[in-house]
């Protein structure tokens, strides 16, 4: 399936809820361990795709994933506010995973729901932070809605992916990162799940390279993010049935409307990639960059191969977002 759908074109929002100097500020907030991630030029994979691509790493820190950048941020300014209470979340894993790592550090409870599909990698190293892991539903979306009935149930505050404002500003570091050696991106790619990466990504760049085309990456088994953007808007009907696809990450059968109306006006377009696309793209970050990404990491190259025309000759760069893959899913998809 081709990558490259119709862009669409979306009228700014004004204010926008994401401050470029709280980006900034994030870089105060975060964990250092999580900053400063590998970036460079991939030859290989530049001439095998006929376009010149920069690869942002986030598998190179203590969870292996991009979203400790988000938790650290939303810790961090909980804690100045003087907020010390158990918290509640859902997760297909990486999330969770920074969520308990960063409360851990902060002596604050939590509870994470996950569904009865959820990687056991990463449910396993949730429990090693500490947090109480729930099981519920059959996907990512039931295993959210039984959280958010149970924290309320239990007044407890809940926190979602992408619709708060801290873990988008966090998770826009990766942009001051990749801009801060002075390169100019034709065009960056952003797995697009529940939208806190790439929202916090296009924000920063169009505010310092508006000519820089931001473009999301959508598993074509869970298009529903693609839609809504497209729309402009996440409604009552918007929910999909299901979310088919190897990428849990970005598996999404439920959109976050604060997430969708924080994309538009700042990014270009986004693109759906199939299930194929993304093992190939794995496979080839594998062999010439030496990198093992998990599906959802993948997607940025994946969109690439699947659309070389569009990027021939351009400066391009994606953000591998995570590396958090089973001994059996290394041996299915990579061996």
């Amino acid at each position: 399936m081709p990558a490259h759908s119709a862009a669409h074109a979306s009228t700014p929002v004004t204010p926008h809820r994401l401050s470029v100097d709280g980006i900034r500020a994030a870089c105060r907030d975060i964990d250092p361990a999580f900053l400063d991630t590998p970036q460079f030029h991939a030859p290989a994979l530049s001439e095998r795709l006929g376009c010149a691509i920069t690869l942002k790493d986030e598998t190179v820190n203590p969870l292996g994933c991009f979203k400790g950048r988000g938790a650290e941020c939303l810790l961090a300014r909980s804690g100045r506010r003087g907020e010390s209470g158990a918290l509640v979340c859902a997760s297909a894993g990486n999330f969770g995973l920074a969520m308990a790592r960063a409360c851990a550090i902060r002596g604050r409870a939590l509870t994470v729901f996950v569904s009865r599909h959820a990687s056991p990698v990463k449910v396993d190293g949730i429990r090693r932070h500490g947090a109480r892991v729930i099981v519920e539903g059959e996907d990512f979306d039931a295993a959210k809605c039984a959280a958010r009935i149970w924290a309320r149930s239990q007044s407890l505050a809940f926190i979602e992916d992408g619709a708060e404002v801290d873990i988008s500003e966090g998770a826009g570091t990766v942009a001051h990162e990749l801009l801060s050696e002075g390169t100019a991106f034709d065009a960056i790619l952003v797995p697009l799940g529940n939208g806190a990466l790439l929202a916090g990504m296009a924000r920063y760049v169009k505010s310092v390279s508006p000519g820089t085309e931001m473009i999301g990456v959508c598993s074509a088994g869970a298009p529903v993010m693609h839609d809504c953007w497209k729309r402009g808007v996440a409604d009552d009907e918007a929910a999909a049935a299901h979310a088919m696809s190897i990428a849990d990450g970005i598996a999404v059968r439920v959109p976050v409307a604060a997430a969708v109306l924080d994309l538009q006006g700042i990014v270009d377009d986004v693109v759906l990639v199939e299930d194929a696309e993304l093992l190939a793209a794995m496979r080839s970050i594998r062999a010439h960059a030496g990198i093992l990404v998990e599906p959802s990491g993948a997607a940025g190259l994946a969109a690439i191969a699947a659309d070389p025309s569009r990027f021939a000759g351009r400066q391009v760069a994606t953000v591998l977002t995570g590396a958090n893959l089973t001994r059996d899913q290394v041996r299915r998809w990579l061996a």
